[in-house]
């Protein structure tokens, strides 16, 4: 396992949610941060998105780590809508 995996996989730990898991996996040098929702019986997609390598190797990673798993769960909760009034077919 790459060190930077095992950095990001650290910081996913230091969160729990009641709704959602947080999970990391290899990107070749980057990290995927993927974001799952855990209530039974309702079937979504996992969430992603790539730290790279440039932001999990910078000082301050624990606080942009945090920045940007919110904005990733605000992204999440919006696409979890099943109809708006903004929606095109």
């Amino acid at each position: 396992m790459s060190t930077r995996l095992e950095k990001v996989l650290a910081e996913c730990g230091r969160y729990s949610h009641p709704l959602f898991t947080f999970d990391a996996r290899a990107a070749g040098d980057d990290v995927e941060l993927l974001i799952r929702f855990k209530q039974p019986g309702i079937e979504l997609h996992s969430y992603s998105c790539t730290l790279r390598s440039r932001e999990i190797d910078h000082p301050q990673f624990t606080w942009m780590f945090q920045k940007q798993l919110y904005d990733c769960l605000h992204d999440f909760v919006i696409e979890m809508f099943t109809d708006n009034p903004q929606r095109v077919e």
